[in-house]
């Protein structure tokens, strides 16, 4: 099924298309090089607004968790790159151990583990599940609504390896953002490749690092294209111990968000865009349960400082942090995607450096500027039906499927680069040269 896009055949978005198809074997070589000289992220996946001006990821996440919203016809392309990726990291490779969410009760959670442990059996792996959940002391088998089902067993942690009882893997999958903390449990494994390491989760991983990654990212990438990076680069600021509860830091959040709306008026203009400008407010730690908040006009800031003293949610699936906390303000990206007449944005599954499939994001309830990622979400794959096709030549830009999946595949890498570049500045154990 092709979704309906209110952008085909019109606007800006089309001259980008078009430097993008034309630039093709730039690009990818640009990609080649780029995966010399860094690491790809395991797996992750990239939210992307396409605004009919502007194509930008609005958010990366390196703990995908809707491998089950990919379709059947999706699954060989994830399956090399799964074999691509271990092959990488660990040739002889013989035992995967899954570690998910402590999750035991969500099906639609656990059918996304289900799919991945299917993609590493077939990319000739043994692949078992262990749970770090103290609440799982023998081995549990939930039968999901599709037929499929998963065992979660005990994970059994030595002093330098973790495994099951009878099964000692050489790679560990996290598939768990690590949003509670690191679990001492997870710690000092020198033996074993875990994957995605420890840095990766938001205990450690902050928003802000990787936000500046992909600004680098997109001024390199723009001036390949020779475009304006602000096409594919969404601006942001931090702005650093906000506490909404009590009111404190308002005032420096109040002049991040009248600054950045301020640079998109300006960029509205230059461009002839007659959209009004809004940005987006989230905690800088993707763990912190705030979600994210839609600002049209500094004025939503003081009544929402209001509720938060209050302590009502600005929203439903929002609560307010308790203590200062530190804040994006972000450059909101409209979309103007539309799938069964629900406003939907395009969803990017990678592993390793390839792009595997994807789909939308569809919330019937929502408008154009707000996030999507909320109770009520549906998914519909995307048009990748015609997954294995490579861009089509000579196709009008907005006109061809695959031309639009071939671009969002393309800002999906971007993001993925960055998520690169992120995890090697934050990593811990890197090796320092005087």
């Amino acid at each position: 099924m092709v979704p309906h896009l209110v952008t085909a055949l019109t606007g800006p978005i089309n001259e980008l298309e078009q430097r993008i198809l034309d630039s093709m074997p730039a690009i990818e070589r640009w990609f080649r090089l780029e995966w010399m000289e860094h690491t790809p992220p395991f797996y992750s996946s990239a939210d992307i607004r396409n605004a009919g001006f502007k194509l930008a990821p609005v958010d990366t996440n390196l703990y995908p968790r809707g491998w089950n919203n990919l379709t059947e016809d999706m699954l060989p392309l994830a399956v090399q790159a799964a074999q691509a990726a271990i092959e990488k990291i660990c040739p002889e490779a013989r035992n995967l151990l899954v570690i998910p969410e402590n999750h035991s009760k969500n099906t639609f959670y656990l059918a996304n583990v289900a799919r991945l442990v299917r993609i590493f059996h077939m990319a000739g792996l043994n692949v078992r599940v262990g749970s770090i959940d103290p609440a799982i002391k023998s081995p549990k088998k939930i039968e999901l609504p599709h037929g499929e089902s998963v065992c979660l067993e005990p994970v059994v942690r030595s002093r330098r390896r973790l495994g099951l009882k009878h099964f000692d893997p050489c790679t560990i999958l996290l598939n768990n953002d690590l949003s509670a903390g690191t679990p001492g449990i997870l710690e000092d494994l020198h033996e074993q490749y875990l994957l995605p390491p420890l840095h990766a989760g938001w205990s450690v991983r902050r928003k802000s690092n990787h936000l500046h990654s992909y600004e680098e990212v997109s001024k390199r990438f723009g001036k390949l294209l020779g475009i304006d990076p602000w096409l594919i680069n969404p601006m942001h600021a931090r702005a650093g111990g906000v506490d909404l509860a009590e009111g404190k830091g308002l005032d420096v959040l109040t002049s991040h968000v009248d600054a950045l709306l301020t640079k998109v008026r300006r960029k509205y203009k230059e461009y002839g865009i007659n959209e009004k400008p809004f940005v987006v407010v989230k905690a800088d730690n993707g763990a912190d349960p705030m979600g994210v908040m839609t600002v049209r006009d500094v004025k939503d800031l003081e009544a929402f400082g209001r509720r938060s003293r209050g302590k009502a949610p600005a929203s439903p699936g929002q609560e307010t942090p308790q203590g200062p906390t530190d804040l994006i303000v972000q450059e909101g990206v409209l979309t103007n995607e539309r799938v069964n007449n629900g406003v939907a944005e395009p969803v990017v599954y990678m592993m390793d450096r390839y792009v595997v499939g994807g789909f939308y994001r569809v919330h019937a309830e929502r408008s154009p500027d707000e996030n999507l990622n909320m109770p009520g979400a549906s998914f519909v794959p995307l048009a990748f039906s015609e997954s294995a096709h490579l861009p089509q030549p000579g196709a009008k830009p907005g006109a061809s499927a695959p031309n639009r999946f071939y671009m969002y595949g393309v800002i999906g890498r971007l993001a993925m680069v960055a998520a690169s570049y992120e995890m090697e500045a934050t990593n811990p154990d890197a090796e320092t040269y005087e």
